[in-house]
């Protein structure tokens, strides 16, 4: 079978390297520039690519194309294949053919990136043999072509999930469903939505759905009655309207349940000793030790795993202390869900840094939090009309940078002992800087460039 891939970053080269040790003959198109790490992987390969490109008629030749998540269906190369009914998967879709492993599958708009890496860290601490793949930035595929894990734990995004038909996962979890990216599903909840379901379409008796019961969109658009798949709800509270696989007793104390609706006993773990901070890290933090505890391992290893857990940079990371305020990055909110749950998860006072790139948000739901939590907010963005018109009216002071330097040092002056310095954009980060990464290493630089400008003033005194 001859196998064109679309894309050469992690997910293009990973499917291209397992096409070929699978026996099928490749060639990689990608419209941009490829970067130097892949193309010598596809040099020494013996692969053939193309770059700043997509030669029709050689794409056209394919039996089979893997798409990258990148690529918008709309795109003419895939209307050309579309028109001709050339088949096209995604890199999951490849891998899943080859590996049997069993795979623990994490969707949602907010939340993956932290349950996917403490899934992967209680199952690896505990000594399961595991790989970590997908939307972390790890290529399945091209760990499939050696296949030595037992297990992988792969954050999905909708984007992932689009092109995927015979996929199974044997742990498929749904965080939430909040609207993000419905640009790519003709601004329809319901058609992102069922994107996110993708992710149980494959799934039998012998596989489990984690799922926060807690979520609206979630409840309306599953269809239980269709999905043989043995059901694992979670939620942040006992609820006699179901039965739980696990939920809340106290703000550190979570209850699972490992049979809901089977009376089998249920079990107690411990949360203090985690580092996570916010009521979103407490639904990502029961989804994973679900996914723990459905791996076999114990809520004594759990509890005692929770502790040495390190999230993801820019995902609410404790940035640094200056004159008694805490500085936290969370450049990676970039949409308006994921700010809502890092405001609430803050009960100091905060000095917000918010702006970027608007995707049409809506930021009423961030009101009450703003008028409650939020003493100033630092616009850093292009454009800051839309927020300074929203904010204005609830925020005691607000005002506008261009530069993170000057809104970090604004934010310092502004703060008082006590208070949080929080970056929370809500929105992308194109305007200003490469990427969200990008905006969250000058933040860090940023405030570690003051506290050693205060070490070396008192070390002067």
């Amino acid at each position: 079978m001859h196998i064109v891939v679309l894309g050469a970053a992690e997910s293009g080269i990973g499917a291209a390297l397992l096409a070929q040790a699978k026996g099928h003959t490749v060639f990689v198109s990608d419209k941009s520039p490829i970067q130097e790490v892949y193309k010598q992987k596809l040099t020494a390969a013996g692969i053939p690519f193309e770059e700043n490109q997509h030669t029709l008629d050689q794409i056209l030749r394919a039996d089979e194309v893997v798409k990258s998540p990148g690529i918008p269906e709309k795109a003419p190369i895939i209307q050309a294949l579309r028109e001709q009914d050339t088949p096209i998967i995604s890199e999951i879709e490849l891998a899943g053919r080859y590996t049997r492993a069993r795979c623990i599958c994490i969707t949602g708009t907010n939340g993956k990136t932290t349950t996917t890496l403490l899934t992967y860290h209680l199952l690896k601490k505990a000594g399961l043999k595991v790989g970590l793949a997908g939307n972390v930035g790890y290529s399945l595929a091209e760990q499939v072509i050696e296949d030595v894990f037992d297990y992988y734990v792969v954050e999905l995004s909708s984007f992932q999930l689009d092109d995927t038909y015979t996929f199974q996962a044997w742990v498929s979890v749904l965080l939430n469903i909040t609207p993000d990216h419905l640009d790519r599903y003709n601004y329809s909840m319901a058609e992102y939505a069922q994107a996110k379901l993708r992710i149980v379409r494959n799934q039998d008796s012998s596989g489990y759905f984690v799922y926060n019961a807690d979520d609206e969109n979630i409840q309306q658009h599953f269809k239980a009655a269709l999905r043989p798949v043995r059901q694992m709800p979670f939620s942040l509270h006992k609820r006699p309207d179901y039965h739980l696989a696990g939920y809340y007793m106290e703000e550190d104390r979570l209850c699972i349940d490992m049979l809901p609706g089977f009376y089998s006993a249920t079990e107690e773990i411990s949360t203090t000793a985690s580092p996570l901070i916010g009521q979103h890290n407490r639904q990502n933090t029961l989804a994973a030790v679900l996914c723990a505890r459905i791996a076999g391992i114990s809520g004594a290893e759990i509890e005692k795993h929770l502790a040495s857990f390190r999230n993801a940079s820019h995902r609410l990371q404790v940035a640094g202390e200056l004159n008694g305020a805490r500085f936290i990055n969370d450049s990676k909110a970039t949409n308006v869900e994921a700010a809502w749950y890092a405001l609430d998860g803050i009960d100091r006072p905060i000095i917000w840094i918010a702006g970027g790139t608007d995707k049409g948000n809506d930021y009423s739901t961030l009101l009450p939090l703003a008028a409650t939590r939020v003493k100033a907010l630092i616009c850093l963005g292009v454009n800051n009309e839309k927020l300074t018109a929203t904010f204005g009216p609830v925020v005691p002071h607000v005002e506008e940078t261009r530069s993170m330097t000057d809104a970090v040092q604004r934010a310092a002056a502004l703060a008082a002992p006590g208070d949080v310095v929080l970056l929370s954009p809500a929105c992308a980060s194109f305007d200003l800087f490469r990427n969200y990464e990008d905006r969250g290493h000058q933040f860090m630089a940023a405030v570690a460039a003051l506290t050693d400008d205060q070490t070396n003033a008192e070390a002067n005194e």
